[in-house]
């Protein structure tokens, strides 16, 4: 008897796709290039963040500073953000991404191949009010992108950090004035959500 064919992983809502849980393109689903260090955040871990950011998405402005898939990107689009920045250095992430924008006819999501450091350090900032920061593991982008974030102004005053880390987040030694607020473990990824205060919040701590 010939063996049936093994069923495609869904941990990010089936192989080579992305799909989108809610909002006003609910169920749609997108292809996800093949890329090392490509991790799109599990449908059920997505689920869990955007429950605690339910109050806060629309109308917000989202930074998403290590896109990949574009999981956390569409999502927040999908939800209601006023506009959207996604960065990634892999050119086929970004490829893949306009064309998604392009299918939706989304305006509002803007996009951005390189480095993600170097574009933080070298762009005039403007700040947003939610920030996606899922970096490859074990490349120390993490740190030194939340140190930009909030050096360089990058942040509005109460921002939401959502990040994803191989670490748990009491040790990453993010920015003083950032408030852990929620935090889970999915395996071996740490993800937490951190909200931005003053400089007095940090003195208080």
């Amino acid at each position: 008897m010939a063996r049936r064919p093994a069923k495609p992983s869904r941990s990010h809502g089936g192989q080579g796709q992305v799909r989108i849980i809610a909002g006003q393109w609910r169920s749609r689903r997108f292809p996800v290039p093949e890329g090392p260090g490509l991790r799109p955040t599990p449908d059920r871990v997505r689920e869990t963040l955007f429950n605690w950011l339910a109050p806060y998405v629309e109308g917000a402005r989202v930074l998403d500073l290590f896109a990949g898939s574009g999981a956390l990107y569409l999502e927040a689009l999908s939800r209601g953000a006023a506009e959207a920045l996604a960065l990634d250095s892999n050119p086929a992430a970004i490829a893949a991404l306009r064309q998604t924008l392009q299918l939706l006819g989304c305006r509002h999501g803007q996009l951005h191949q390189g480095d993600a450091l170097g574009y933080l350090a070298s762009q005039p900032a403007r700040p947003f009010d939610l920030a996606f920061l899922d970096p490859p593991f074990h490349q120390n982008l993490l740190l030194p992108a939340c140190q930009l974030l909030e050096q360089r102004g990058w942040l509005a005053p109460r921002a939401w950090i959502y990040c994803e880390s191989e670490s748990a987040p009491s040790s990453l030694g993010l920015p003083g004035n950032w408030r852990l607020h929620r935090e889970k473990q999915a395996g071996q990824v740490h993800y937490s959500l951190w909200q931005r205060g003053s400089a007095a919040d940090a003195a208080d701590q």
